[in-house]
């Protein structure tokens, strides 16, 4: 039986042993980044070199043009049309941290670009931001009971939960900003009456990547927050993290509504229709940051680590996806050969922000080949 002094000892030592830990953690300034050599850390420059040079020669192969992208990458989709901004892209570029510091970069860095289905991580954010605040009671409350207008009603929509919103599995029926849910990334088979009128699976049972039901969840938000969802991320998390002033997060051209006497747009979640969060690679990194060291900055907890647990758990209508954050668990989207603790976010063009808690790992790339990110990351992680 251990004493009472060694149950102190070990307590003193487990206390400064995680001291030392958080403490090996940097965080940047705002418009500052330290940066350190990799061999710093046991790292194979060499190898890390090679890495980069792989990002680099395997550029995404779609228009620079965005808006010729947009419209060839979703000419199938009944109606589709651009409704929001879009902006030519760079080239390749990318960030690698360890403990915080840049260990490697690659490209305009700080230039601002289109991020796409990335946004959606950052939508997500916003929901849990609301659960902390107790705005929301718990993700499995009924989304009709917060946002009583028309968008809910149907005895189908009316059994959607936050939950199905934010892992995709609600199939919400219906049309918001001029997008029908039906015409969204379509069936391959059948044609436009076929998928009008097709049987409705029961929330929380079916994975549905579909950008309408995402607007919907950022309708949804607004209408809980009350405020345009841009000013709550600035304020909560963009600002607290050191982030520029370069980013936006824009909506549609019809996607205006007015709550409590104000005109508010109401963002998208991604760049399917043109719109959502335009950023540069350096803010990406101080997000993947945050969420790395389990939503605190410094000493301030921004997020909680609650959510960021929740977030990361498998769906149970997909095992590779949680609240809108890719996870590398045995699926359809497995990196094989690299943890299945791994997670991310994923855009359009090969945009992505991967976090390893483990390792103390954030890697950001822009306009990677999406075919190639796992062989891309597979390769840093083989400098280690």
């Amino acid at each position: 039986m251990k004493s009472k002094k060694t149950h102190i000892f070990t307590f003193l030592f487990g206390f400064i042993v995680n001291l030392g830990i958080s403490q090996e953690l940097y965080f940047p300034e705002r418009g500052n980044w330290e940066e350190k050599s990799p061999s710093e850390f046991n790292i194979n420059s060499a190898k890390l070199n090679e890495a980069i040079a792989y990002a680099e020669a395997n550029e995404y192969s779609g228009s620079k043009d965005l808006r010729i992208t947009i419209l060839k990458g979703f000419e199938r989709e009944p109606y589709h049309q651009i409704l929001g901004p879009t902006k030519k892209r760079g080239g390749p570029a990318g960030l690698i941290l360890k403990d915080g510091y840049i260990i490697a970069k690659w490209g305009a860095i700080d230039r601002v670009d289109m991020t796409f289905s990335v946004t959606k991580s950052y939508l997500s954010t916003i929901a849990g931001l609301a659960i902390d605040s107790k705005l929301i009671g718990s993700v499995d409350d009924f989304t009709y009971t917060y946002v009583w207008d028309h968008t809910f009603d149907g005895a189908h929509n009316k059994k959607i939960s936050w939950r199905h919103l934010l892992t995709q599995s609600s199939d919400w029926s219906g049309q918001l900003w001029g997008g029908y849910d039906w015409a969204d990334r379509p069936s391959n088979t059948g044609g436009i009456d076929d998928w009008k009128h097709r049987k409705l699976n029961d929330p929380g049972t079916v994975f549905e990547y579909n950008d309408v039901r995402v607007n919907v969840l950022a309708y949804s938000l607004l209408n809980v927050w009350r405020k345009p969802l841009p000013q709550i991320l600035k304020q909560h998390i963009m600002d607290p993290i050191g982030a520029s002033s370069t980013w936006r997060w824009y909506g549609y051209d019809n996607s205006w509504v007015t709550i409590d006497g104000m005109q508010m747009q109401s963002v998208s979640g991604g760049g399917h229709s043109g719109g959502g969060l335009f950023i540069n690679t350096l803010d990406h990194a101080r997000f993947g940051l945050l969420f790395m060291n389990n939503g605190v900055w410094k000493d301030k907890q921004l997020i909680s680590k609650k959510w960021i647990q929740a977030a990361i758990q498998p769906s149970s209508a997909n095992n590779n996806y949680g609240f809108m954050w890719w996870l590398n668990k045995k699926g359809s989207r497995h990196w094989q050969g690299l943890p299945e603790h791994l997670y991310y976010a994923a855009g359009f063009g090969g945009n992505f922000i991967v976090i390893d808690q483990e390792q103390n790992l954030v890697i950001v790339t822009r306009w990677l080949e999406p075919k190639y990110i796992d062989e891309f990351v597979t390769k840093v992680y083989e400098s280690f």
